[in-house]
Protein backbone atom coordinates (compact mmCIF):
# COMPACT_ATOMS: atom_id res chain seq x y z
CA UNK A 1 0.00 0.00 0.00
CA UNK A 2 1.66 3.48 -0.86
CA UNK A 3 2.26 5.45 1.64
CA UNK A 4 -0.29 8.56 0.52
CA UNK A 5 -3.43 5.61 0.68
CA UNK A 6 -2.04 4.87 4.33
CA UNK A 7 -2.07 8.14 5.29
CA UNK A 8 -5.50 8.83 4.07
CA UNK A 9 -6.63 5.37 5.72
CA UNK A 10 -5.06 6.85 9.39
CA UNK A 11 -6.94 10.10 8.83
CA UNK A 12 -10.36 8.25 7.77
CA UNK A 13 -10.14 6.18 11.02
CA UNK A 14 -8.87 8.80 13.07
CA UNK A 15 -11.66 11.35 12.46
CA UNK A 16 -14.05 9.16 12.85
CA UNK A 17 -13.04 7.50 16.38
CA UNK A 18 -13.96 9.82 18.71
CA UNK A 19 -11.41 8.56 21.49
CA UNK A 20 -8.45 10.10 20.09
CA UNK A 21 -6.68 13.03 21.39
CA UNK A 22 -5.23 15.37 19.08
CA UNK A 23 -2.03 15.84 20.76
CA UNK A 24 -1.51 12.01 20.03
CA UNK A 25 -2.88 12.56 16.63
CA UNK A 26 0.42 15.01 16.60
CA UNK A 27 2.52 12.30 17.89
CA UNK A 28 1.72 9.88 15.46
CA UNK A 29 2.38 12.29 12.71
CA UNK A 30 5.45 13.95 13.87
CA UNK A 31 6.66 10.41 13.89
CA UNK A 32 5.88 9.28 10.28
CA UNK A 33 6.40 12.91 8.90
CA UNK A 34 10.14 12.63 10.25
CA UNK A 35 10.30 9.39 9.19
CA UNK A 36 9.24 9.66 5.76
CA UNK A 37 11.53 12.52 5.88
CA UNK A 38 14.39 11.08 6.35
CA UNK A 39 13.93 7.73 4.83
CA UNK A 40 11.66 8.13 2.56
CA UNK A 41 12.53 11.61 0.80
CA UNK A 42 16.33 10.98 1.92
CA UNK A 43 16.28 14.34 4.04
CA UNK A 44 19.41 15.39 5.34
CA UNK A 45 18.84 14.28 8.78
CA UNK A 46 20.06 11.05 10.85
CA UNK A 47 17.48 9.72 12.46
CA UNK A 48 17.82 9.34 17.21
CA UNK A 49 16.57 6.62 18.91
CA UNK A 50 16.10 8.52 22.12
CA UNK A 51 14.48 11.34 19.79
CA UNK A 52 10.56 11.20 20.69
CA UNK A 53 9.95 12.08 17.81
CA UNK A 54 11.99 9.33 16.12
CA UNK A 55 9.98 6.76 18.03
CA UNK A 56 7.37 4.59 17.39
CA UNK A 57 4.48 6.09 19.49
CA UNK A 58 3.57 4.31 22.17
CA UNK A 59 0.82 6.48 23.65
CA UNK A 60 -2.72 4.88 24.57
CA UNK A 61 -3.63 6.02 20.48
CA UNK A 62 -2.55 2.22 20.00
CA UNK A 63 -5.50 0.97 22.28
CA UNK A 64 -8.28 2.88 20.23
CA UNK A 65 -7.08 0.48 17.02
CA UNK A 66 -9.14 -2.51 16.18
CA UNK A 67 -6.44 -5.26 15.54
CA UNK A 68 -7.14 -5.49 11.72
CA UNK A 69 -6.34 -2.13 11.53
CA UNK A 70 -2.80 -2.92 13.33
CA UNK A 71 -2.28 -5.08 11.18
CA UNK A 72 -2.29 -2.79 8.48
CA UNK A 73 -0.13 -0.64 10.42
CA UNK A 74 2.39 -3.48 10.46
CA UNK A 75 2.17 -4.37 7.12
CA UNK A 76 2.41 -0.93 5.56
CA UNK A 77 5.24 0.39 8.66
CA UNK A 78 7.57 -3.15 6.96
CA UNK A 79 6.99 -1.88 3.70
CA UNK A 80 9.36 0.89 4.25
CA UNK A 81 12.12 -1.46 5.11
CA UNK A 82 11.48 -1.60 8.80
CA UNK A 83 10.71 -5.72 9.30
CA UNK A 84 13.15 -8.15 9.59
CA UNK A 85 12.74 -11.78 9.06
CA UNK A 86 10.82 -12.14 12.10
CA UNK A 87 8.63 -9.79 10.83
CA UNK A 88 9.35 -7.10 12.96
CA UNK A 89 12.73 -5.81 13.82
CA UNK A 90 12.33 -5.18 17.56
CA UNK A 91 12.10 -9.49 17.83
CA UNK A 92 15.03 -11.71 17.74
CA UNK A 93 13.84 -14.55 18.72
CA UNK A 94 17.50 -16.18 19.19
CA UNK A 95 17.23 -19.54 20.68
CA UNK A 96 20.73 -20.23 20.00
CA UNK A 97 21.60 -17.56 22.34
CA UNK A 98 19.64 -18.44 24.53
CA UNK A 99 20.25 -21.88 24.95
CA UNK A 100 24.43 -20.49 24.95
CA UNK A 101 23.48 -18.14 27.80
CA UNK A 102 21.53 -20.24 29.63
CA UNK A 103 24.22 -23.18 29.52
CA UNK A 104 27.37 -20.36 30.25
CA UNK A 105 25.96 -17.59 32.49
CA UNK A 106 23.78 -19.46 34.64
CA UNK A 107 24.99 -21.64 37.24
CA UNK A 108 23.94 -24.51 39.44
CA UNK A 109 20.73 -24.53 37.64
CA UNK A 110 20.41 -27.47 35.83
CA UNK A 111 16.47 -27.59 36.03
CA UNK A 112 15.78 -24.29 35.57
CA UNK A 113 17.92 -24.34 32.15
CA UNK A 114 16.54 -27.08 30.50
CA UNK A 115 12.46 -26.13 31.53
CA UNK A 116 12.98 -22.61 30.36
CA UNK A 117 14.90 -23.69 26.89
CA UNK A 118 12.09 -26.21 26.30
CA UNK A 119 9.19 -23.80 27.04
CA UNK A 120 10.76 -20.96 24.99
CA UNK A 121 11.92 -22.65 21.89
CA UNK A 122 8.22 -24.83 21.66
CA UNK A 123 6.43 -21.48 22.32
CA UNK A 124 8.42 -19.72 19.85
CA UNK A 125 8.29 -22.60 17.28
CA UNK A 126 4.44 -23.28 17.63
CA UNK A 127 2.93 -19.67 16.15
CA UNK A 128 -0.30 -21.75 16.70
CA UNK A 129 -0.54 -21.98 20.15
CA UNK A 130 -3.92 -22.71 21.72
CA UNK A 131 -2.42 -20.29 25.16
CA UNK A 132 -0.12 -18.12 25.78
CA UNK A 133 3.11 -19.50 27.44
CA UNK A 134 2.71 -18.56 31.73
CA UNK A 135 6.12 -19.79 33.54
CA UNK A 136 6.10 -19.77 37.31
CA UNK A 137 9.86 -19.06 38.98
CA UNK A 138 10.49 -20.62 42.25
CA UNK A 139 13.39 -20.53 45.11
CA UNK A 140 15.07 -18.08 47.13
CA UNK A 141 16.32 -14.67 46.58
CA UNK A 142 20.09 -14.77 44.51
CA UNK A 143 19.48 -18.28 43.12
CA UNK A 144 18.99 -16.85 39.46
CA UNK A 145 15.20 -15.89 38.80
CA UNK A 146 14.91 -12.45 37.87
CA UNK A 147 18.79 -12.94 36.11
CA UNK A 148 17.30 -15.73 33.82
CA UNK A 149 14.32 -13.59 32.71
CA UNK A 150 16.87 -10.72 31.52
CA UNK A 151 18.45 -13.43 29.61
CA UNK A 152 15.44 -14.57 27.87
CA UNK A 153 14.50 -10.89 27.22
CA UNK A 154 17.95 -10.39 25.84
CA UNK A 155 17.43 -13.15 23.45
CA UNK A 156 14.14 -12.75 22.45
CA UNK A 157 13.78 -9.42 22.17
CA UNK A 158 16.40 -6.68 20.23
CA UNK A 159 16.47 -4.63 23.39
CA UNK A 160 15.87 -6.85 25.67
CA UNK A 161 14.16 -5.45 29.01
CA UNK A 162 14.01 -2.05 27.86
CA UNK A 163 12.17 -3.13 24.79
CA UNK A 164 8.77 -1.86 23.93
CA UNK A 165 7.70 -5.33 23.69
CA UNK A 166 8.68 -5.97 27.50
CA UNK A 167 6.81 -5.21 30.61
CA UNK A 168 8.25 -5.62 33.93
CA UNK A 169 6.00 -5.35 37.20
CA UNK A 170 6.89 -5.46 40.65
CA UNK A 171 4.41 -6.48 43.49
CA UNK A 172 5.34 -4.15 46.08
CA UNK A 173 6.40 -0.75 43.75
CA UNK A 174 3.68 -0.94 41.12
CA UNK A 175 0.77 -2.28 43.19
CA UNK A 176 1.72 -1.05 46.76
CA UNK A 177 -1.97 -0.48 48.18
CA UNK A 178 -4.44 -2.97 48.70
CA UNK A 179 -7.36 -0.52 49.07
CA UNK A 180 -6.20 0.58 45.26
CA UNK A 181 -6.58 -3.01 44.01
CA UNK A 182 -9.72 -2.07 41.76
CA UNK A 183 -7.60 1.03 40.33
CA UNK A 184 -4.78 -1.40 39.63
CA UNK A 185 -7.07 -3.73 37.92
CA UNK A 186 -7.96 -1.36 35.28
CA UNK A 187 -4.77 0.13 34.74
CA UNK A 188 -3.26 -3.55 34.55
CA UNK A 189 -5.26 -4.77 31.97
CA UNK A 190 -5.22 -2.11 29.57
CA UNK A 191 -1.23 -1.95 30.01
CA UNK A 192 -1.05 -5.75 28.76
CA UNK A 193 -3.95 -5.34 26.05
CA UNK A 194 -2.07 -1.95 25.20
CA UNK A 195 1.21 -4.15 24.56
CA UNK A 196 -0.44 -7.12 22.93
CA UNK A 197 -1.71 -4.35 20.35
CA UNK A 198 1.67 -2.60 19.63
CA UNK A 199 3.81 -6.02 19.55
CA UNK A 200 3.05 -9.31 17.80
CA UNK A 201 4.90 -10.94 20.56
CA UNK A 202 5.16 -9.44 24.03
CA UNK A 203 7.03 -10.41 27.56
CA UNK A 204 5.41 -9.92 31.10
CA UNK A 205 7.36 -10.24 34.01
CA UNK A 206 5.70 -10.33 37.19
CA UNK A 207 8.66 -9.57 40.10
CA UNK A 208 7.43 -10.90 43.94
CA UNK A 209 4.28 -12.81 42.56
CA UNK A 210 3.34 -13.83 45.96
CA UNK A 211 2.62 -10.39 47.02
CA UNK A 212 0.24 -9.78 44.28
CA UNK A 213 -3.36 -9.07 45.41
CA UNK A 214 -5.23 -12.48 44.28
CA UNK A 215 -7.65 -9.89 42.36
CA UNK A 216 -5.12 -8.47 40.69
CA UNK A 217 -4.13 -11.94 39.16
CA UNK A 218 -7.83 -12.88 38.60
CA UNK A 219 -8.33 -9.32 36.85
CA UNK A 220 -5.63 -10.73 33.56
CA UNK A 221 -6.47 -14.88 33.98
CA UNK A 222 -8.62 -14.67 30.94
CA UNK A 223 -5.57 -13.12 29.09
CA UNK A 224 -3.69 -16.24 29.87
CA UNK A 225 -6.27 -18.71 29.54
CA UNK A 226 -7.29 -21.02 26.34
CA UNK A 227 -9.27 -18.10 24.39
CA UNK A 228 -9.36 -17.24 20.56
CA UNK A 229 -9.46 -13.72 21.91
CA UNK A 230 -10.77 -11.57 24.68
CA UNK A 231 -13.02 -8.49 23.54
CA UNK A 232 -11.27 -9.00 20.06
CA UNK A 233 -7.97 -8.72 20.84
CA UNK A 234 -5.80 -12.62 20.68
CA UNK A 235 -3.18 -13.17 23.94
CA UNK A 236 -1.93 -16.58 22.54
CA UNK A 237 1.48 -14.57 21.84
CA UNK A 238 2.20 -13.59 24.59
CA UNK A 239 4.71 -14.57 27.33
CA UNK A 240 4.40 -14.41 31.40
CA UNK A 241 6.81 -14.94 33.75
CA UNK A 242 6.13 -15.23 37.86
CA UNK A 243 8.76 -14.96 40.07
CA UNK A 244 8.38 -15.58 43.70
CA UNK A 245 10.09 -16.72 46.52
CA UNK A 246 6.91 -19.75 47.08
CA UNK A 247 8.61 -22.91 47.48
CA UNK A 248 12.06 -22.42 47.85
CA UNK A 249 11.78 -24.29 51.26
CA UNK A 250 10.66 -27.18 49.68
CA UNK A 251 13.58 -26.78 47.00
CA UNK A 252 16.25 -26.64 49.44
CA UNK A 253 15.07 -29.65 51.52
CA UNK A 254 15.24 -31.57 48.45
CA UNK A 255 18.64 -30.79 47.58
CA UNK A 256 19.82 -30.56 51.21
CA UNK A 257 18.38 -34.63 51.14
CA UNK A 258 20.49 -35.46 47.75
CA UNK A 259 23.47 -34.30 49.47
CA UNK A 260 23.13 -36.29 52.74
CA UNK A 261 22.87 -39.17 50.70
CA UNK A 262 25.33 -38.79 48.76
CA UNK A 263 23.57 -37.91 45.59
CA UNK A 264 24.93 -35.19 42.98
CA UNK A 265 22.50 -32.11 43.00
CA UNK A 266 22.95 -32.93 39.15
CA UNK A 267 20.65 -35.77 39.74
CA UNK A 268 17.58 -33.97 40.84
CA UNK A 269 14.78 -34.35 38.22
CA UNK A 270 11.68 -32.45 37.72
CA UNK A 271 9.79 -35.29 39.34
CA UNK A 272 11.58 -34.80 42.75
CA UNK A 273 10.02 -31.08 42.71
CA UNK A 274 7.53 -30.54 40.70
CA UNK A 275 4.28 -32.40 42.09
CA UNK A 276 5.74 -30.52 46.04
CA UNK A 277 6.52 -27.26 44.59
CA UNK A 278 2.94 -27.09 42.85
CA UNK A 279 1.11 -28.29 46.60
CA UNK A 280 3.16 -26.03 48.34
CA UNK A 281 2.17 -23.01 46.04
CA UNK A 282 -0.97 -24.08 46.54
CA UNK A 283 -1.03 -24.20 49.95
CA UNK A 284 0.93 -20.76 50.91
CA UNK A 285 -0.31 -17.73 51.74
CA UNK A 286 -0.89 -14.77 49.34
CA UNK A 287 -2.34 -13.52 46.52
CA UNK A 288 -0.42 -15.82 44.14
CA UNK A 289 -1.39 -19.09 45.78
CA UNK A 290 -5.40 -18.08 46.05
CA UNK A 291 -5.84 -16.81 42.65
CA UNK A 292 -7.32 -18.65 39.50
CA UNK A 293 -4.03 -18.48 38.11
CA UNK A 294 -3.22 -21.59 40.68
CA UNK A 295 -7.09 -23.03 40.70
CA UNK A 296 -7.64 -23.24 36.49
CA UNK A 297 -4.21 -24.77 36.36
CA UNK A 298 -3.09 -21.98 33.86
CA UNK A 299 0.66 -22.38 34.51
CA UNK A 300 2.56 -24.54 31.96
CA UNK A 301 5.71 -25.04 33.63
CA UNK A 302 6.97 -24.47 37.84
CA UNK A 303 10.54 -24.05 37.16
CA UNK A 304 12.52 -24.43 40.37
CA UNK A 305 15.91 -22.14 41.08
CA UNK A 306 18.25 -24.80 43.10
CA UNK A 307 19.95 -23.15 46.22
CA UNK A 308 23.74 -22.44 45.10
CA UNK A 309 26.70 -23.86 47.03
CA UNK A 310 30.45 -22.58 47.29
CA UNK A 311 31.49 -23.86 44.00
CA UNK A 312 28.73 -21.57 42.20
CA UNK A 313 29.42 -18.38 44.18
CA UNK A 314 33.11 -18.53 42.94
CA UNK A 315 31.73 -18.99 39.48
CA UNK A 316 29.15 -15.57 39.90
CA UNK A 317 32.58 -13.61 41.50
CA UNK A 318 34.76 -15.21 38.83
CA UNK A 319 31.23 -13.30 36.20
CA UNK A 320 31.29 -10.63 38.19
CA UNK A 321 35.08 -9.61 37.60
CA UNK A 322 34.80 -10.40 34.18
CA UNK A 323 32.26 -7.89 33.85
CA UNK A 324 34.18 -4.97 34.66
CA UNK A 325 37.34 -6.25 32.35
CA UNK A 326 39.31 -7.55 35.60
CA UNK A 327 41.39 -10.19 35.96
CA UNK A 328 41.60 -12.26 39.50
CA UNK A 329 42.64 -15.68 40.41
CA UNK A 330 41.37 -18.67 42.30
CA UNK A 331 42.67 -16.96 45.63
CA UNK A 332 40.31 -14.13 45.30
CA UNK A 333 37.24 -15.89 44.34
CA UNK A 334 37.90 -18.13 47.39
CA UNK A 335 37.83 -15.02 49.53
CA UNK A 336 34.84 -13.61 47.92
CA UNK A 337 32.91 -17.07 48.30
CA UNK A 338 34.28 -17.29 51.89
CA UNK A 339 32.53 -13.84 52.46
CA UNK A 340 29.22 -15.45 51.93
CA UNK A 341 26.84 -16.73 54.47
CA UNK A 342 26.01 -20.21 54.00
CA UNK A 343 23.31 -22.64 55.62
CA UNK A 344 22.92 -24.72 57.16
CA UNK A 345 25.27 -23.29 60.26
CA UNK A 346 27.00 -27.62 60.58
CA UNK A 347 27.54 -27.78 56.82
CA UNK A 348 27.07 -24.32 55.51
CA UNK A 349 26.14 -25.93 52.20
CA UNK A 350 23.96 -23.41 50.87
CA UNK A 351 24.70 -19.73 49.80
CA UNK A 352 21.80 -17.75 52.09
CA UNK A 353 22.49 -14.63 49.42
CA UNK A 354 22.96 -16.19 46.33
CA UNK A 355 24.60 -14.41 44.07
CA UNK A 356 22.34 -11.44 43.92
CA UNK A 357 25.22 -9.31 46.51
CA UNK A 358 27.84 -10.41 44.33
CA UNK A 359 28.78 -7.19 42.38
CA UNK A 360 28.65 -5.35 44.89
CA UNK A 361 30.67 -7.32 47.24
CA UNK A 362 33.67 -7.61 44.47
CA UNK A 363 34.58 -4.22 45.64
CA UNK A 364 35.89 -4.94 48.87
CA UNK A 365 38.07 -6.72 47.16
CA UNK A 366 39.75 -4.77 45.03
CA UNK A 367 42.82 -3.05 45.35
Amino acid sequence: MSTRCFLLLLWAVSAQADFFHFDSISNVSTYYFNYIYCNIWEGECQPNQDDATQQVPTRDIWAGFPQDYMSLLHQWYCSLGQCCESGDCRITNNITGLARDLQTKLHGQHLAESVVLKAIQGFINNPESNKPLTLSFHGWSGTGKNFVARIIADNLYRDGVKSECVRLFIAPFHFPHARLVDTYKGQLREAIRDMVLRCPQTLFIFDEAEKLHPGLIDAIKPFMDHYDNVDGVSYRRAIFLFLSNIGGATINDVALDFWHSGQNREDIGMEDLEHRLRAETMESQGGFAQSELMSGHLIDFFVPFLPLEYRHIKLCARDAYAARGLETDEATLDEVAKAMLYVPKEERLFSAQGCKSIPQRINFFLP
